[in-house]
């Protein structure tokens, strides 16, 4: 659906006159997920995205990492501006970089390409120096205080938990504890790392998306949160136990850094975690089943390669 030139929020266009140079002439479009961006057309005929997002404290580290790869020639959008506080949001403008398609399939052969890019692309972040982009996304963020086995979201919490099956819940609560109790350092990471989230020319990366979405958690956690969303092009589903082997197996490779038994515990309790929370959340949701039916048929395998009794 299109969206008018008079449906922008009404500090946006003097908002990129001071910050860029031009009022927007167009709309190229809208979307809403962690920020809500807008692809937008500037007088002159630039075109430029603007992500506006609640001010929670994530978005300078996310945006500062992204510059940091954008500026080393890694295939992102390069920031426009730095993050800017308008009233309670964080706005920031980056380029507009288009096209590339979105890889399909679940395979062990496609997790090994996916494993090899997040690798290159764990082993970039590795360079980068910002504050921890804290607090951590909601579906990797086990690390919590909130009562209960869910981080605290007003928008899920509302709602009837009743439609949130106990196996989920039970799956979720085992593997936080694995989680917690493994006590690994944490690194910076990508934490949605999924196939809508990147662009392929054949076989050739054009695009990683999603910044937002960085996270500061133990490495082989976001390794193993990665080997089981890898295959996501829509809504959130699990991907095959095998793939997630495969993907594990050939991060670990091309990192030149076999995990410890932890570390392999640690990687198959995030994928569990992540998955658990998308389920809970499609449920609330009333989204497809896709996602859960994965979930429940691999739970008992997964849970026993996590050691999360």
């Amino acid at each position: 659906m299109g969206v008018s030139l008079d449906e922008l929020p009404h500090w946006l266009p003097a908002w990129c006159r001071d910050h860029l140079g031009a009022e927007p002439t167009g709309v190229l479009f809208r979307s809403r997920q962690v920020s809500t961006v807008f692809g937008l057309r500037l007088a002159g005929g630039r075109d430029v995205v603007v992500k506006a997002r609640a001010d929670d404290g994530r978005a300078a580290s996310c945006v500062a990492a992204q510059a940091s790869l954008a500026e080393r020639g890694y295939p992102c959008a390069r920031p426009l501006t730095p993050v800017l506080r308008v009233g309670a949001l964080a706005v920031h403008a980056e380029e507009f970089r288009p096209g590339g398609e979105v890889s399909q399939g679940d395979s062990p052969a496609v997790a090994t390409a996916s494993a090899h890019v997040f690798a290159q692309l764990m082993t970039k972040l590795a360079g980068v120096t910002v504050a921890p982009p804290l607090p951590n996304p909601p579906w990797v963020r086990w690390d919590h205080t909130d009562p209960g086995v869910w981080p605290a979201i007003d928008f899920l919490d509302s709602r009837d938990q009743s439609l949130v099956p106990d196996h989920i819940v039970g799956t979720a609560e085992r593997t936080r504890r694995r989680l917690l109790a493994a006590g690994l350092p944490c690194v910076l990471g990508h934490a949605d790392f999924e196939a809508q989230n990147l662009r392929w020319h054949g076989r050739a990366l054009w695009a990683v998306h999603d910044w937002d979405s960085l996270a500061w958690q133990p490495e082989a956690a976001l390794v193993g949160a990665a080997s089981g969303s890898f295959a996501s092009a829509g809504p959130p589903t699990l991907a095959p136990i095998e793939s997630s082997e495969a993907f594990l197996s050939a991060y670990q490779d091309m990192r030149r850094h076999p995990f410890t038994a932890v570390e392999l515990e640690v990687a198959w309790a995030a994928s569990l975690w992540m998955a658990a929370y998308n389920a809970r959340e499609l449920a609330l949701c009333h989204g497809p089943a896709a996602g859960a039916e994965a979930l429940r048929a691999q739970t008992t395998e997964r849970l026993r390669r996590a050691n999360a009794s």
